[in-house]
């Protein structure tokens, strides 16, 4: 019954109609669960769908680690090592801000109303779409992290030159590195700019260098793309 219930609830098959349709039912469920924050106010409709929808999240939160020796084949250690997995992080997360209606003792969870939005989250497991970006992203991880790293120092060496170029304009070197932000991503959103002419030409290169820093890993991407599109098609044929 545990390998049937993990079949369901994990294994993406094509052919198995009980998989499917849980998939769809989760979606519909999660959809739901996002309607009453779509307002500010509240009401016993808005409740009674809080209420529901996380008790179906309890039971799939349940049957997914009572299963997770299946996914994670390591034994009884499955069991200990799952809640720490990424989407069983999402899961606890998105069920927390609801868990009040067990215990008056977990009233703190309602003030992290936000947390429901994590519920989102959870639709990425049931997406093909997803699992593909993500083996995509896996497979150039190396030279993504390298860009990540390069933008990161890049970033700071540049809030640092225009933290000391520009000593009026910027108050903290938060300030001065939330601007190099969004210079590097070309954003500008103009609620801080330099003002001195050298402040202006640190603006210019870096404005510049963050074009190609940005362009970088949309090439590296996109060449994983393809790589895995041609690689699945030889799988096919």
């Amino acid at each position: 019954m545990r390998e049937r219930i993990y079949e369901m609830v994990e294994k993406p098959a094509e052919e198995d109609s009980l998989s499917r349709m849980y998939d769809i039912f989760m979606l519909i469920v999660i959809i739901i669960s996002i309607i009453p924050l779509c307002f500010k106010f509240n009401n016993r409709l808005f409740n009674f769908i809080d209420y529901t929808t996380c008790t179906i999240f309890i039971v799939d939160y349940i049957f997914r680690i009572s299963t997770s020796d299946y996914k994670l084949n390591q034994g009884k250690m499955s069991f200990i090592l799952y809640p720490f997995t990424p989407f069983a992080v999402i899961d606890l997360i998105s069920i927390l801000p609801t868990i009040s209606i067990i215990s008056h003792s977990f009233k703190l969870f309602r003030l992290f109303r936000v947390f429901k939005t994590f519920r989102l989250f959870k639709s990425l497991r049931y997406s093909r779409n997803f699992e593909f970006i993500s083996t995509v992203i896996k497979n150039e991880k190396e030279p993504l992290i390298s860009i990540l790293v390069f933008a990161v120092v890049y970033t700071f060496i540049s809030a640092l030159i225009m933290f000391n170029v520009e000593p009026g304009n910027f108050k903290n070197f938060f300030d001065a590195f939330y601007w190099a932000t969004t210079a590097l991503t070309t954003v500008g959103y103009g609620d801080i700019y330099p003002v001195t002419e050298a402040g202006k030409i640190v603006s210019m290169l870096s404005s510049c260098l963050g074009i190609a820093i940005i362009a970088l890993p949309s090439g590296i991407l996109t060449a994983g793309f393809m790589s895995e599109i041609e690689r699945r098609k030889d799988e096919v044929e």
